[in-house]
């Protein structure tokens, strides 16, 4: 384990599943449609900050197999996730809806977690958290959707895991305000903390990338 906190930025699902106007099945389900355009602008700056100054960025897509065979496990899927998405047909391979977005595009040498099924990126046999150790990353800040399933799974399973997980709530979005304040005001103090796009751009700045 490093002395120091060693820090990465976590990139939950930037697909164009969400930030898709025309192939995103879930972007045309999103309510509020500023808390998106909001998380596009605060995830953008925590990514150009990131880059610029050597913090690691890991992408964290959702790719399934057809039929989503990932999600079955060793029950039949009849509830939550498991169900809904295979009923939805979304996140498959190859579909219009799981290329990177636009702008969000892996740039080189930045890792692509492989292999995970389920809402939290740890989950099925997803390889985030050997990146992670690999790296010697302490501090997780997380961006992405949603903010109350993924994000959420995601910062509860790295407290879990030992993590310091921070959650960059204006990278964040979820479908509706009520869901993404309830987030905010009953989840993540007791899993980590939560801090903006501009905190986190300058301390990149400050730091030299921890």
């Amino acid at each position: 384990m490093p002395a120091r906190p060693h820090a990465a930025l976590v990139l939950i699902e930037f697909q164009r599943e969400w930030l898709d106007p025309e192939h995103g099945a879930l972007h045309r389900l999103v309510a509020d449609r500023d808390l998106l355009d909001t998380a596009v602008r605060g995830a953008a700056t925590a990514l150009a900050a990131a880059r610029a100054h050597g913090v690691p960025v890991v992408h964290v897509p959702l790719v399934l197999t057809p039929g989503a065979p990932e999600l079955a496990g060793w029950t039949p899927a009849r509830l939550g996730l498991r169900a809904a998405i295979p009923a939805a047909g979304t996140w498959i391979e190859g579909g219009a809806g799981t290329g990177f977005a636009e702008g969000f595009r892996p740039g080189p040498g930045e890792p692509v977690v492989r292999g995970r099924a389920g809402a939290s990126a740890f989950a099925g046999f997803s390889d985030l958290d050997l990146i992670l150790r690999r790296l010697g990353v302490t501090d997780l800040y997380l961006a992405g959707f949603a903010t109350h399933v993924c994000v959420e799974s995601t910062l509860r399973e790295a407290h879990d895991r030992g993590y310091t997980a921070h959650v960059v709530h204006d990278a964040c979005a979820a479908f509706t305000r009520a869901q993404q304040d309830h987030v905010r005001e009953h989840v993540i103090h007791h899993f980590g903390a939560e801090t903006d796009a501009a905190a986190f751009a300058d301390a990149c700045a400050r730091t030299g990338g921890w």
